[in-house]
């Protein structure tokens, strides 16, 4: 179905703040999804922050140009998820690759200002969020200590 030159119009413009606003945007391939499986999958992304939306690829690659790189091959029925968080749009749209296997996937994306294709993406959505890297490095913190009063214990239980 064709879409009204008006209505083009605001979708690049939509496109032209996800551009301008998101410091991350993922392309989502998505194929077969329920709107039951959608609904909820836009509801979990809004909640942590990750905005969704689906547009046509002529209008995307009319927009994301100027990034660095090669943008990735964008084949099937495409959306964007994006964010000002660095790593939250990648990790949210693995989850739901993992939920619902072969309906949704990363086609590539947009990471600080340079085209990654759909392997760099889902390498970055394997990295930890800030509230785990900062226990991960905690626990570092913590360890010698640990281990030193697990000693320390071992040696007064045995004199």
């Amino acid at each position: 179905m064709a879409i009204t030159k008006a209505k083009k119009q605001d979708i690049l413009a939509k496109l032209e703040n996800i551009k301008k606003d998101a410091d991350t945007i993922v392309f989502v391939k998505f194929k077969g999804v329920t709107v039951k499986d959608t609904t909820a999958m836009r509801r979990a992304m809004r909640e942590a922050g990750v905005g969704y939306f689906v547009a046509k690829k002529t209008l995307m690659k009319r927009v994301f140009t100027g990034y660095e790189g090669e943008m990735p091959e964008l084949e099937g029925e495409i959306a964007v998820a994006y964010s000002t968080d660095a790593i939250a749009p990648a990790q949210t749209v693995k989850e739901f690759a993992k939920k619902y296997k072969e309906a949704i996937a990363i086609a590539g994306g947009v990471f600080q200002g340079v085209f990654k294709n759909k392997e760099e993406m889902t390498a970055i959505a394997s990295i930890p969020s800030l509230q785990v890297l900062r226990g991960m490095f905690a626990q570092l913190l913590n360890s010698p200590r640990q281990r030193f009063a697990v000693v320390l214990s071992k040696v007064a239980e045995t004199k």
